[in-house]
Order: C-alpha cells, then structure tokens, then sequence
C-alpha cells in the first residue's frame, strides 16, 4: 500500500503454507524492502529534504522550485531566510496507511558558499562586508555579547 515502510510486514491471509493434517493454508508474510531516496528521507510519514541556496538568494529572498513526492512546487524563499531554517510544506510527505491524510515535507534550507571568487568578486564581497556592519548580523552579535559577559574579569 502507498506509505508503506522500510521494514514493515504485509500479511496475506490463507496465502501461507498449507495447514497440518488438512488444515487451512496459514498466513504469507510479506517483509518490505524501500530502496533509499537519493533526495528525500523518511522519518515516519514525514520527508526531510535539504535545499542548496545561495547567499543572494536567501539574503534577497528569491522565487525557487522545491521538489516533492508529487513534483516540483514554487515557494517564496522569504528575505533573511537563515541557514538551518526548516520550510514545512504540509501534507506533502507520505499517505497514511490506515486513515486519511499526508504527513508533511521538512525543507531544511543550506547556504552553499560560493568557490573559486574572481578578485574582482573578492573585492565587491569585502566591500559589502565593510558596508553591512555587525547589526545586520544578529546570532553573530549575541554570541560575542555572550562571549564578552562570559569572561569579564571586572566583576
């Protein structure tokens, strides 16, 4: 059945070995095997996936495809989008085996930093560090307000 898992057992009654001394045929029981997504992972009815963007884009915010079990679906990527943030797109994991209903797919968003930089790109990226300042930075600002209260000596 759709949603089946890893590992779960089908049993298929009257479909089994035949029964002693002329007795009904027992039960086959049918062990599942899922070949792993090379995308997608299972945990339950939910799937987790990453999504690779680049800094432009989660710092901008851009439109982006984000596959899922049923094809690919637009999403806004929301200006300031955080590396590690999760995207939760609901009823787009997994059927239900006994009811109705989907779980969910978690998108867990990854900044992929860009390689081999032109000098030219260098120097336009160290040009917008000098102008953005600590503010715009806000984890990077708690962490050394919490480093600097962690070891002040003037107590």
């Amino acid at each position: 059945p759709a949603g089946i898992d890893d590992g779960q057992v089908i049993s298929i009654r009257g479909k089994g070995n035949a029964g002693v001394n002329g007795g009904p045929a027992g039960d086959l029981q049918v062990q599942v095997s899922v070949r792993p997504h090379p995308i997608f992972e299972r945990e339950g009815y939910d799937i987790w996936c990453e999504l690779p963007l680049t800094f432009a884009q989660v710092a901008l915010g851009a439109e982006v495809s984000i596959p899922t079990l049923d094809g690919n679906v637009p999403y806004t990527i929301k200006e300031g989008t955080q590396p590690g943030d999760v995207i939760t797109l609901k009823g787009k994991g997994f059927p239900y085996i006994r009811g109705s209903g989907r779980g969910n797919e978690n998108v867990r968003v990854v900044v992929e930093v860009p390689k081999n930089l032109t000098s030219e790109q260098k120097r336009l990226l160290k040009a917008f560090d000098e102008a953005t300042g600590d503010r715009n930075y806000q984890k990077r600002s708690r962490f050394f307000e919490k480093l600097k209260k962690a070891f002040n000596t003037d107590k």
